[in-house]
């Protein structure tokens, strides 16, 4: 009952973030986090609040936290999973609710099961990059390819 109203609460404030970031237009920052496992399975989540598709963890900073901190912590708070080896893979520019926005990609490995919390995390797994789960977010797809076009230009350069 009150995993099933915390989701209710946070379709809600989703809504109303949406509706002040297109009214607004005040430029925003958050981080996504690539975690992989050993194996190099790619881990994912499904949010309680958004669209029924599959994305990275991530999120916004808070005041005062480095953007690599705030990938950290997203990733902890999502799926109860540990990051190690954390890098940059690089900011993407895109358009998020009427709104600029800089999305700050980072990847990580990660031995930990996830753990998703049921209310925000509704479903956490791991998959392996040939097999991804559908449907996935536009911008999830979009930061896998930006991720994959980064290892890429980083083999060959």
């Amino acid at each position: 009952m009150i995993g099933a109203l915390h989701r209710q609460a946070l379709r809600i404030a989703h809504t109303l973030r949406h509706r002040w970031r297109r009214w607004r237009k005040t430029p925003l920052e958050g981080v996504t986090m690539i975690a992989r496992d050993a194996e190099g399975k790619l881990l994912l989540v499904r949010l309680s609040y958004a669209e029924a598709a599959w994305s990275f963890p991530g999120g916004g900073p808070r005041r005062g936290e480095s953007m690599e901190a705030a990938a950290v912590r997203e990733l902890r708070e999502e799926t109860g999973c540990e990051a190690a080896k954390v890098r940059l893979v690089g900011c993407m520019e895109e358009v998020l609710s009427s709104s600029p926005h800089s999305a700050h990609v980072f990847t990580c490995l990660t031995d930990d099961m996830p753990r998703p919390d049921g209310r925000e995390v509704v479903e956490a797994r791991f998959f392996p990059p040939h097999s991804l789960p559908h449907p996935m977010t536009d911008r999830t797809q979009a930061r896998l390819a930006f991720w994959r076009e980064t290892e890429r230009a980083s083999t060959t350069g």
